[in-house]
Parts: C-alpha cells; structure tokens; sequence
C-alpha cells in the first residue's frame, strides 16, 4: 500500500504509471446486479438485515454450491459477512483465544496474520516455497503442530502466489487436523477463477471445515464489501452474536443486488471474464520469463504471478537489496507499480514481486514494454 501511495503521488505530479499492483478486477458488476441495487433502494430496502444476512441470499448460496458443485449445503450454514474480511474477523474471534497459535503459509495474505494478532493470537508462518507449490502440506502442519495450535488457515487460489492446494494433500490435512480437535480454514475467495481446472470447494472434502469467499474477485463487487462464509452448524450461533455485535450486519442494498449475481444472464458475463482473465495469464507469464522472471510455479487461479527477480536484478549487473528496493525503482524509473514479495512473509521474501493481472490487455503490454526498456537501460 506504501508503493501504491508513491504511485498516486507520482501520478498526481504528471507520471504515467501502469498499475499491477492490487488485486482488485478491472471488471466492475454486471448491470443486472447494479439495477438490482436501485431498486432495493428505491424500494427503501435499506434498513438493518438480520445479522446472519437475508434468508433469500443464504438460500441462493447454498443453490450455487449444488448447482456448481453438486454438494447439499443447507442455508443455516450459510453467513453472509461485511466482505471476506469479515468472515475472517468472525471465525477467527469464534476459534482463537489470547496466546492461542494458527498456522498459515509463508507467503500468505498479511490482513490473514494481522486479524490473528490483533485478536492477541500468535499467527505463524510456516515457509512454503515452489515445491509445495507455496500452499501447506501434512508434513509442514504435522512438524508444527504444538499444544497451543488450534488450527491451519489455507488460501486455495492463493494470494499473492495464485496456485492452488493440492486436493487429496487438502484432503489429508484436515483429517490430520480434525483428529487433534483442530479447525480448518480455507479462504475460497478466489474460487471461481481457476484457468486449467474446473473450481473447486474445500466443502465437498469434510462438513467440519469452513470456507470464507466473496463477491469481490469472481463477481466483481470490490468495494461493495459483501462475503460469506460457510461453516459447520454448532459454530453459527456464535458466528451471529459476534456480528451482532461487532459490525450488526452486512450492507443490505449489497445483499440485495447480490442476488441478481445468481441468475444465467450473470453468470454467463463472469464465466466470459474468466476467460478474459486467463488470457492475461497465458500472455503474461511468458512475457515476463522472457524479461529474465523466473516463474517456479505456474499460478491456476486468481490473477496474480508471484515471479523471482533473482535473474533479473543479476542480468542488470547491479546490486539489489531485494524485492522492495526492485519494485520501488520500477515504480519510480520505469513507471510501473508491482508488490514486493516483502508484504506477504518472510521466506525468501526480497526474492519475489507479485504481479497482478487483474487490468486491460492493453495495460499489460505497455507494462511489459516499460519493463523491458527499463531493465535494458539499467
């Protein structure tokens, strides 16, 4: 956020800055869902919802998840939340006690860890590097695993490195975790957009895991801030009384023109975007292991590449302190704005940027071509 700062400074100043920074689609929602929120409001459907959100969206997820996935998901599962972020604020005050222990992967989303902490939990990252695909096994969980772990939070697509989990090393992890009496988390946010495989859901593998997802990254409704998560019957309850308390309820006039995201019309324009988004990918990743990125891990989902700069910064024959020195004289001198792997944990952190391709076509060959005049100028 930091950089991204620098960016709008630089661009208030006259620089043209191409942005790959935040994760944030360039599609914005499809125009049913946004003449299904003026009517809510025109109909005055703006007051307080019931903190558990309302009935006919509770109901219309858990029709997704049999229509998408074939899995009987009953809508007194179903949480709607003030965004992902929510959903996790919930779970995470439900699940975790001052000085109790969650393990997530290093690299990982930071708000994930931050939340943790500032519940007075101990978040701890356990280094995943290429090989595990930047996701957790069994080994890593079963080696860490102590008497104040309580449970494992997994993102599958992943942020920042946009692979996914492994389903049969999922599969075997949460009934690991589940024979200890520990939970399991899965952040699904980015679940509907996968490129070489079909979505998938953590539900269908154990009814005692919990998924968090969103209408931001698949259904394009960022700012509208508007999640869900799904989580096993004996924990809504407790899931209620907190939103009750800590935020009353999701936005109403999101929920209802988050209904209109359900309909065939709808779901036609974000499976179309998911095609676009792919061909970013496909374009991308090639075009920066030509500029010297190593890509160790081709991403799956999500729209971000999470590239090693190691080559890179030796083929300009200078010396780099890392990943946030790299990304800021990018930023600065080739006018482009990426993340450095420094933001999402620690290993290997000032090896890696993040790339997102989550804008025009148009933006990523400029991009490119900025990159390449840069590198070769250096």
């Amino acid at each position: 956020m930091e950089l991204v700062k620098e960016a709008e400074q630089l661009e208030k100043s006259g620089r043209s800055i191409v942005h790959l920074s935040i994760g944030e689609p360039d599609f914005t929602a499809p125009e049913p869902v946004v003449r299904a929120a003026r009517i809510a409001l025109e109909a005055g459907r703006s007051r307080y919802t019931p903190a558990l959100g309302i009935e006919p969206l509770r109901e219309a997820i858990s029709r997704f998840y049999g229509d998408r996935f074939g899995l009987d998901i009953g809508a007194d599962r179903v949480v709607i939340t003030a965004g992902a972020s929510g959903a996790l604020v919930l779970l995470l005050s439900a699940l975790l006690d001052p000085d109790d222990e969650l393990l997530l992967p290093d690299p990982s989303y930071p708000c994930n860890r931050h939340i943790a902490s500032a519940l007075g939990a101990r978040a701890r990252l356990l280094p995943c590097g290429p090989a595990q695909r930047f996701q957790l096994n069994l080994a890593a969980v079963e080696s860490a695993w102590s008497p104040k772990t309580r449970g494992v939070l997994i993102s599958s697509p992943s942020n920042p490195t946009g692979t996914t989990i492994d389903r049969g090393e999922l599969d075997r992890l949460c009934d690991w975790v589940a024979g200890r009496g520990g939970f399991v988390l899965v952040d699904e946010i980015y679940q509907g957009l996968t490129y070489d495989h079909a979505p998938a859901t953590a539900l269908g593998l154990d009814s005692r895991v919990a998924v968090i997802n969103s209408f931001s990254k698949y259904f394009g409704m960022t700012g509208w801030r508007l999640g869900w998560t799904v989580a096993p019957r004996e924990w809504v309850s407790a899931l209620e009384r907190l939103s009750q308390n800590l935020y009353l309820c999701a936005s109403a006039v999101a929920q209802h023109a988050a209904l209109a995201c359900f309909d065939a019309a709808c779901l036609a324009v974000f499976e179309q975007r998911r095609e676009h988004f792919s061909r970013r990918r496909d374009f991308m990743v090639p075009a920066l292991q030509q500029l010297g990125f190593n890509i160790p891990v081709l991403p799956d989902g999500a729209f971000y590449i999470y590239a090693d700069i190691s080559a890179v910064a030796r083929a300009a024959g200078e010396r780099t302190e890392g990943s946030m020195q790299f990304a800021r004289r990018l930023l600065h001198e080739g006018g482009v704005c990426l993340v450095p792997g420094d933001d999402f944990g620690a290993f290997n952190a000032d090896r890696y940027v993040r790339v997102s391709y989550a804008t025009s076509m148009e933006n990523l060959h400029e991009a490119i071509r900025r990159i390449r005049a840069w590198l070769t100028r250096r």
